[in-house]
């Protein structure tokens, strides 16, 4: 855009993602008595990712006003850092440059640096993410992006090591050049964060192409597209790095359910159980890494993620109630008893992640490794459980003498093994002359004992914030869970943790959400994924356990995000809310990813609530939000998978289920597992209690009123568009209607 030679040099020059070996440093410098060499204003912020970086010697800011009028007073270009607490090659890139005396100097004396946590602020990840990603093609974390003091945008990028490589310049070589640029041509670098800024402002107002309505045969596509990307030998889509894409799974369930395509309902099932068996599910702790590096979902990168726990156990539950195969259920409960043993905090809020990199020895803690906690030799497991039982689980699970993980290139797992199921329980037990009972016994003897064993080890660093999105997201998974497993402390966890929200982080009177809870304070407005994800969490909620409490409690949250994020004049909402001046531009997702967009589940939630409510306004809002995303899903299908579960919700017809009874009664809650052994993805469930809650959705809904149990027990009515069967307190018959199957005489 600038056409000069100076910047294109610039440009093409520095425009390079490097990667290399992980080179660890020594910590944090530290004084003679123990005190810490530097500290910078990070240290009286509560983000852990920021007050990783409090003592480097790099003079971070915070993210607000104090660093951009340095900015502007001393004529400085701002040196952005963008991360999260878990991200190893934000911790590389930490130990290689920031904690280095000579890097952090040139970086001083040439910028003003700030630090983001990009898991409390994704409206500044997201504006410097699009111009990353716009200018080089690609993005990813630790994000570098130098910006003038107007905060607009002239050069960004990723990892970026100290020295050259490669041919590639290094941080250092990138400061001089910037420094050199900012002197000579200071002129055609505002000229150039201006122009693509504008440029970048143009494309967030024009949105997502033409507005209309989204195509029946968008579904088709995307399954189709689906299809082709499946790898059919490994389960999951592509044939190189995979992320588990529980968007896509719920897409997939979603259109079987619909057009009863067994190639769609097996793509997804054929994924889990992959997933499941691999090197990405940790089958001691449970709960799942965040991807496999390679094809066939062996060897992951180590983080915990919350938002993927919660997603998966989701995902699982679907598949335990399409198929009812005990497997499902099983690891869905794997992975909610990880949640609430290591990643739930003493109000039952959930932790945001833990790291993947851990201290390789605990007497040199400074010293670690990527998936130091997870990996294993041999000999440490014939030490844990025994000569016998060492050879029989090494078989199931891969583990080899000299280490199972061939391709090494750094060198970060010599002679380790990831445990994965190489053999099946039953090809184990002919392989040693066992029935599967007594394999199955031997494995979980031997899990419960290296278990024992790793607990002793250096743990992960856990980020201990709790975000309100994230949060929603899990008390949806402990709210199914509860009820589709019969579990009833995952529904008190669901509870919990919807109430630590309630108390701690919305504030009633303007119905307000505020995004993070860490260390007693609660700080940074909420977005829009925070109101959307907690309203899908309440209805999942009210749904399980039937107390209208949260019914009431998600009407107003969407009523505060109405308020805050709904656009007037095209339809859908904003991430972040308007009013703050130092967002280059407010956008709106491009898509379903790690995280389902907060449109694709704001349009899920409005037509829950219409159905509840019969409340038209909110259908409105659902179809007008479609229609904005209608040609990026014509496009694009592939894109917005959540989106279109959403969109096959809109042209179902939604089963509206009625149970006329006392909340908590033997034959009440026996009528609600009934629904929750069946899956019925477009579905809403009321209870009719006789009490407040019947009148409140009375209040909304006139047919209710004369709904009541028959014969004195719990009664159910299937309807659609509130037009209902015959009722029935015959529980066989009802789970009959539910599987749409012949009526038992």
């Amino acid at each position: 855009m600038c056409g000069k030679r100076l910047w294109v040099i610039l440009l093409v020059s520095l425009g390079c993602v490097i990667s290399g070996r992980v080179a660890w440093g020594e910590g944090d410098a530290k004084n003679p008595d123990g005190s810490f060499a530097y500290t910078n204003r990070l240290a009286k912020e509560k983000s852990p990712y920021l007050l990783q970086h409090a003592h480097n010697p790099v003079d971070w800011h915070p993210w607000g006003g104090e660093a951009f009028e340095k900015a502007k007073k001393e004529g400085k270009p701002i040196f952005l850092s963008i991360g999260y607490s878990t991200c190893h090659w934000c911790h590389v890139m930490e130990r290689e440059s920031f904690e280095d005396p000579a890097v952090a100097k040139l970086i001083n004396d040439n910028f003003i640096p700030i630090k983001v946590d990009r898991e409390e602020r994704p409206d500044v990840d997201r504006v410097y993410m699009a111009f990353v990603q716009g200018t080089t093609g690609s993005g990813g974390w630790p994000m570098t992006v130098l910006l003038t003091p107007e905060l607009k945008p002239f050069f960004g990028g990723t990892y970026f090591p100290p020295e050259d490589h490669d041919g590639s310049p290094g941080l250092k070589t990138l400061i001089a050049r910037v420094h050199e640029a900012w002197g000579k041509d200071h002129a055609k670098i505002v000229e150039f964060s201006e122009s693509i800024t504008k440029a970048l402002q143009e494309s967030a107002e024009r949105g997502h192409g033409r507005a209309g309505e989204v195509p029946a045969t968008a579904l088709a596509a995307a399954n189709d597209k689906f299809s082709k990307e499946f790898d059919e030998q490994f389960g999951g889509f592509g044939s190189g790095t995979k992320f588990p894409q529980p968007v896509t799974l719920n897409f997939l369930f979603h259109y079987h359910q619909r057009t009863g395509d067994t190639h769609a309902r097996e793509m997804a099932l054929k994924t889990l159980r992959a997933m499941a068996e691999g090197g990405i599910h940790d089958p001691l702790g449970g709960g799942f890494h965040r991807y496999s590096t390679d094809r066939r979902w062996f060897l992951p990168h180590f983080e915990k993620m919350l938002y993927d726990q919660a997603q998966l156990a989701c995902a699982y539950l679907d598949a335990y109630q399409l198929t009812h195969d005990a497997f499902y259920g099983d690891v869905a409960r794997d992975i909610l008893d990880y949640v609430l043993r290591d990643m739930t905090g003493p109000e039952g809020q959930f932790y945001s992640a833990e790291d993947a990199d851990s201290a390789t020895d605990a007497k040199e803690p400074e010293k670690k490794g990527e998936g130091a906690f997870y990996v294993w030799r041999a000999g440490e497991i014939e030490a844990a459980v025994g000569h016998g039982p060492s050879a029989i689980f090494d078989y199931h699970f891969g583990v080899e003498p000299d280490g199972n993980v061939a391709a090494d290139p750094r060198g970060e797992f010599p002679k380790k093994n990831v445990l994965h199921v190489a053999h099946p329980i039953e090809e184990t037990a002919k392989k040693f002359g066992k029935t599967d009972a007594e394999i199955r016994k031997l494995l979980d003897d031997a899990k419960r004992s290296l278990l024992e064993v790793r607990n002793r080890r250096p743990r992960p660093h856990r980020d201990d914030k709790s975000l309100c999105a994230w949060n929603g997201l899990m008390i949806s998974a402990f709210a199914r869970g509860g009820r589709a497993l019969d579990e009833p402390r995952y529904a008190q966890a669901a509870a919990r943790a919807a109430s630590f929200i309630e108390t701690k982080l919305y504030e009633p009177k303007t119905k307000k959400l505020i995004r993070r809870w860490r260390d007693g304070q609660a700080d940074v407005d909420g977005f829009l994924d925070d109101y959307a994800f907690y309203v899908q969490g309440l209805l999942d909620l009210y749904e399980n356990a039937q107390d209208v409490h949260w019914l009431k409690l998600a009407l107003d949250v969407q009523s505060g995000q109405d308020s805050r994020f709904w656009d007037e004049k095209a339809g859908g909402y904003f991430l972040s809310p308007a009013g703050d001046a130092t967002l280059l531009m407010r956008q709106k997702e491009e898509g379903d990813a790690a995280e389902p967009g907060g449109n694709s589940i704001a349009v899920l939630n409005l037509q829950r609530l219409s159905q509840m409510l019969d409340d038209k306004p909110m259908a409105d809002r659902a179809g007008k939000t479609l229609q904005l995303f209608a040609g990026r899903i014509t496009r694009y299908p592939t894109d917005l998978p959540q989106m279109l579960a959403a969109v096959d919700f809109r042209l179902g017809k939604p089963r509206q289920i009625v149970i006329a009874g006392r909340r908590g009664a033997p034959d009440t809650e026996a009528m609600l597992r009934a629904v929750a052994e069946q899956y019925i993805p477009n579905k809403i469930v009321l209870l009719a209690d006789g009490d407040e809650g019947q009148a409140f959705v009375a209040s909304h809904v006139a047919f209710l009123k004369d709904v009541k149990p028959i014969d004195g027990k719990a009664t159910a009515y299937v309807c659609e568009n509130f037009a209902c069967q015959l009722p029935t307190n015959n529980l066989e018959v009802f789970k009959a209607i539910l599987d749409k199957r012949d009526l038992p005489k």
